[in-house]
């Protein structure tokens, strides 16, 4: 999760353009902004931040990879500390 501008651009580094930022706290849509150039970073950063904040209590988002017309894909994983894990 990146809270700051740079963090935001050093991981950006690794990924390219176009990326998604993610409420780290939350979901639903929320705190999310997708972001094609970098021009558009710093205000998408600080809108998903902002709704982030209100929403979850939490200013920290992911920075990923966006894929456009992807499907959504859920899997849930439980796993205990003796190394059980089932899905």
């Amino acid at each position: 999760a990146v809270r700051h501008l740079d963090d935001a651009r050093r991981a950006i580094e690794k990924l390219n353009y176009p990326v998604i930022l993610k409420a780290a706290k939350g979901g639903g849509g929320r705190g999310m902004r997708v972001v094609l150039k970098a021009a558009d970073l710093a205000g998408a950063l600080e809108q998903a931040q902002r709704e982030s904040q209100t929403a979850f209590g939490s200013n920290e988002v992911f920075v990923e990879k966006y894929i456009p017309r992807a499907r959504h894909i859920e899997v849930q994983l439980l796993g205990d500390q003796h190394g059980n894990l089932v899905h």
